[in-house]
């Protein structure tokens, strides 16, 4: 393969820049600039040079095949944070035939070389672009392999069951113990459990790795741009008199206590001649229906029918003094803080329920896998073995693992068959 280098460190001026090197010529390269690098993962000051030209002194630090990210030969360099100098080390390294690296080129490396599975790299990409403290230990779940780990405990299962049954196929008129059936019935059916109990989470994983959100709903001037203005410290919508002053949608992403919460403004919610107006009412209630929660604003009250199971009902306007009970005022902050007390314990509530399945990909992987094993009745040994092939590949496919026959092995090791 090509040796690639790339900034590792974000474009522009700072106190150091990075450019990681990886393939079989990064260590000869790297020794081109600094001279003799003999010490993998040791640091070292050095002058990095260009023929007669000094490019830089810098950091340098090389990993040796097989103990790095991409399970090449990486070397990394620490430079000062100019880019003139990032910029003038590049021209150097695509002289000596190195070319530079694509978008997510390293780690899709590390994924061919075995370093991570696909679920640690979307795990990964994931963890690179966390915004609050529960995505974050959501990525560093995946980039932990946890949801490797289990992909492999059930494939062993269902190596095991498909071994048995196999077993019961090849050697039938051999001395096979009567409970192997049982046995592998019993694996199938833990195995169908777990899948189950993974895909019913991965809604909730899903939502609160793409983030959460919560429309503010209710009729023209019942406070909702003021309450968006207050929950963001800032003014984001236009406030006025004005009846139906907001016609789009206006967002606010937010971290509530370690949530990604966005709260969305919508226009006011009434009969209106005005095409725009009109258009903008018809887009609140769409996007209202689609989130995750809502908040009803109201002076008046709410009608029943437009309330769904979960949404929250607070009276607006709380500073007028009227002394109404579950009353809020975006204007002063009056019971603010509370209303976001209820929010976040409504979604918190919904993220306790996540799992380890978070992207699309992975579950219709497990689905695939559940559907391989909706055995009904009592199907020949035969097409029972397939049934768990296939639900054995649909999970390996799963974390990018797609494995051999694995079948042989197990039933060699477990039975004493043929001695």
């Amino acid at each position: 393969m090509d040796t690639i280098f790339a900034e590792a460190t974000p474009p522009g001026r700072g106190g150091v820049s990075v450019v990681r090197l990886s393939g079989p010529k990064a260590h000869t390269t790297l020794e081109s600039l600094a001279g003799p690098v003999a010490t993998p993962r040791m640091v070292a000051l050095r002058a990095l040079r260009d023929g007669d030209d000094l490019i830089d002194r810098a950091l340098v630090i090389w990993f040796a095949e097989g103990h790095s990210f991409t399970g090449e030969e990486v070397a990394e360099l620490h430079l000062h944070g100019a880019p003139v100098i990032a910029s003038r080390l590049s021209q150097a390294l695509l002289a000596r035939g190195l070319r530079r690296a694509e978008a997510g080129e390293f780690t899709k490396r590390a994924f061919l070389n075995g370093r991570i599975d696909l679920a640690e790299a979307e795990g990964l990409a994931d963890l690179l672009s966390a915004e609050t403290e529960a995505q974050r230990k959501l990525a560093m779940r995946a980039t932990e392999g946890e949801l490797g780990r289990k992909a492999d405990e059930l494939r062993s299962k269902l190596i095991r069951a498909g071994a048995l049954i196999e077993a019961s196929i090849d050697f039938a008129d051999e001395e096979v113990p009567d409970e192997v059936p049982e046995e592998a019935l019993e694996l199938i059916k833990t195995v169908c459990s777990d899948i189950q109990g993974m895909l019913a989470s991965y809604p909730a994983t899903e939502r609160l790795r793409q983030g959460y959100e919560v429309a503010i709903i209710g009729p023209p001037n019942a406070g909702k741009s003021t309450l968006l203005n207050r929950i963001g410290q800032r003014e984001i919508a236009l406030v006025s008199e004005i009846a139906g002053t907001t016609r789009d949608i206006l967002e606010l992403h937010t971290d509530l206590r370690g949530l990604p919460v966005t709260f969305l403004d919508t226009a006011g919610l009434r009969e209106s001649s005005d095409p725009v107006e009109a258009m903008g009412v018809a887009r609140a209630v769409q996007r209202a229906a689609e989130a995750d929660l809502r908040i009803h604003l109201s002076v008046d009250g709410v009608p029943e029918e437009a309330v769904m199971e979960g949404d929250i009902i607070v009276r607006s306007k709380a500073d007028l003094g009227r002394g109404e009970e579950n009353a809020i005022s975006g204007l002063t902050g009056e019971g603010v803080a509370e209303l976001l007390d209820l929010v976040y314990d409504r979604l918190r509530v919904r993220a306790a329920d996540s799992g380890l399945v978070g992207h699309k990909r992975q579950a219709e992987a497990l689905q695939r896998a559940a559907a391989a094993l909706e055995i009904e009745g009592s199907l020949a040994p035969e097409f029972l073995a397939e049934a768990l092939r296939q639900a054995a590949q649909a999970l390996a496919m799963m974390v990018g693992r797609v494995g051999a026959e694995d079948y042989l092995d197990e039933i060699f090791s477990s039975f004493c068959i043929g001695k």
